[in-house]
């Protein structure tokens, strides 16, 4: 299991309301007790934080809201220490406006070496006043931003993030170059920021229509998930085989569907993929079982793990997308033994193992994510708010006693949410998570066992892991009765059994050994 560290809110080390990594090498037992495998760190790289580290000035450094390279060094070799592999962000597809590059091409000039590190072009019109293409930004407005010299330059996110050029050799050596750096560091992979976006459709052919958004993910479009990509994460497989050890590479891919999914992870490519297929799915059981058939009949014909991921830094919390409440929250933890009871590795998001809601009563004041110009109920503040570690306010020991604020406010209720209040309370979404995790380490049917359906009633799914395991879970809001598949291991709610029948909660799952 891999956990996702969103490193400005997970804990602050150093006293000033931001979390950092210093914070992050506090919390390492933590992580370690709680049965991870493996960290995900977010961007903590040089940054004018235009959109929270995702635009980067420096790929080879730490910004000092984050701490140093020395402390970054000390983290990678503390997880080590403590079993815990080290993924690190990669941002491949833009730089910030910030970045020597782009300022170098700013000052060039049209046609110069140092332009054709960015996609460039002139504008149409008359007077080259209208953008070069109709491609929109997935921040909002155009993709394009037009410089007094008259040219404009692309960039698929905010106009503080250009992007980069991949027909460019020079680009691949310099990005060569950045994962040599972290890997002599020690990290043992990256995810790759929109891994899927690197090169465009040649000629750049207009869209033809606006709302563009909403076609990312689920239709083609000519800059995202083009084929040439693949040229580049083979390039890139081959950079991680020459090190020791097992490095590995996980692709972040918006894609159309699960088999254009899969051309990510052949076995010359990267290694995993975010399914975000899975998190998209609603709270449906003939849903949940058609994207779980789909993910891994695509998966397995390249011979690559599926992964499940229910939550990260850039969508709602699952809690509340499930339903608001103790509703969503019943939904969230039986969705946790559900994906955790799925053949292949999960990704869990820092707070999912708490129960976290979305904050959707953020003061305005403190809205500061690029994602709400486009639409101001589509903004990711809500699922950045720091953890809650202990029950003291006003920062629930996120941050050093005296510190008033944290960088985003934390809900006054969120006392009970607590690390702290959860170890102490043994029917807590933490040890449940503490519980499940242990459980898929030490049997073995969790490894490679395949996975086999039951049959079972209308509005619950009920499957086989090898000869072992078997997972039950209700997605109706009415009990359901079936037949015991043997001995009880584990539930999100309590299920009732009586003479070989087993009546389920509502919205719940369970697992049982067979």
């Amino acid at each position: 299991m891999i956990y996702q560290v969103y490193v400005r809110s997970f804990a602050d080390g150093n006293g000033d309301g931001i979390g950092d990594l210093l914070g992050v090498r506090s919390r390492l037992r933590y992580l370690a007790d709680l049965g991870v495998d493996a960290i995900w760190l977010n961007p903590f790289y040089t940054s004018p934080m235009a959109d929270f580290g995702y635009d980067v000035a420096d790929y080879r450094d730490v910004d000092p809201i984050f701490g140093s390279l020395a402390d970054a060094k000390a983290l990678i070799d503390d997880a080590h220490a403590h079993d815990l592999r080290v993924i690190v962000d990669v941002v491949p597809n833009h730089t910030s406006d910030q970045h020597v590059w782009f300022q170098q091409a700013l000052a060039a000039g049209a046609g110069s070496p140092e332009r054709r590190r960015y996609i460039f072009r002139e504008g149409k019109g008359a007077h080259g006043e209208l953008p070069p293409n109709d491609w929109e930004s997935v921040f909002g407005g155009p993709a394009w931003t037009r410089l007094p010299d008259g040219q404009w330059y692309l960039h698929l996110f905010a106009p503080e993030q250009p992007d980069l050029d991949w027909e460019n050799p020079e680009v691949h050596a310099e990005f060569e170059s950045i994962l040599r750096f972290w890997l002599d560091l020690g990290v043992d992979g990256f995810r790759i920021d929109v891994s899927h976006g690197m090169v465009k459709a040649e000629g750049l052919p207009d869209v033809g229509h606006s709302d563009q958004v909403k076609m990312i993910g689920t239709q083609v479009v000519p800059f995202f998930d083009q084929d040439g990509v693949h040229e580049i994460h083979r390039a890139w497989r081959r950079l991680l085989d020459s090190y020791p050890g097992e490095r590995i590479g996980v692709a972040e891919a918006w894609v159309p569907s699960l088999d254009r999914l899969a051309n990510y992870v052949r076995p010359d490519e990267l290694h995993q993929a975010f399914n975000f297929h899975f998190l998209t799915t609603p709270w449906d059981a003939a849903r949940f079982r058609t994207v779980i058939d789909e993910s891994l009949a695509s998966a397995g014909a390249v011979g690559a793990p599926a992964t499940w991921v229910l939550s990260n830094h850039d969508v709602k919390r699952h809690v509340t997308r499930y339903g608001h409440g103790e509703l969503g929250l019943r939904r969230a933890r039986a969705a946790a033994l559900l994906t955790l009871g799925l053949p292949g590795s999960t990704y869990v998001y820092q707070g999912e193992e708490l129960g976290l809601p979305e904050v959707l009563d953020l003061p305005e004041e403190y809205l500061r994510d690029p994602q709400r110009l486009r639409n101001p109920e589509d903004g990711r503040d809500g699922c950045r708010v720091p953890i809650p570690w202990a029950d003291v306010q006003p920062h629930f020991g996120f941050s050093l006693p005296g510190i008033e604020e944290s960088w985003l406010p934390m809900p006054a209720s969120w006392g009970p949410l607590s690390v702290e209040s959860q170890l102490r309370d043994p029917d807590s979404t933490l040890h449940l998570y503490r519980e499940a995790l242990r459980i898929r380490r030490e049997r073995d049917s969790f490894g490679d066992a395949p996975l086999t359906w039951l049959d079972s009633p209308e509005g619950t799914l009920a499957f086989r892991r090898g000869d072992g395991l078997a997972v039950t879970v209700n997605l109706t809001g009415e009990p359901v009765e079936l037949p015991a598949p043997g001995r009880l291991l584990l539930a999100s709610a309590e299920p009732l059994g009586r003479d070989g029948v087993v009546r389920l909660a509502p919205d719940s799952a369970a697992w049982w050994e067979c």
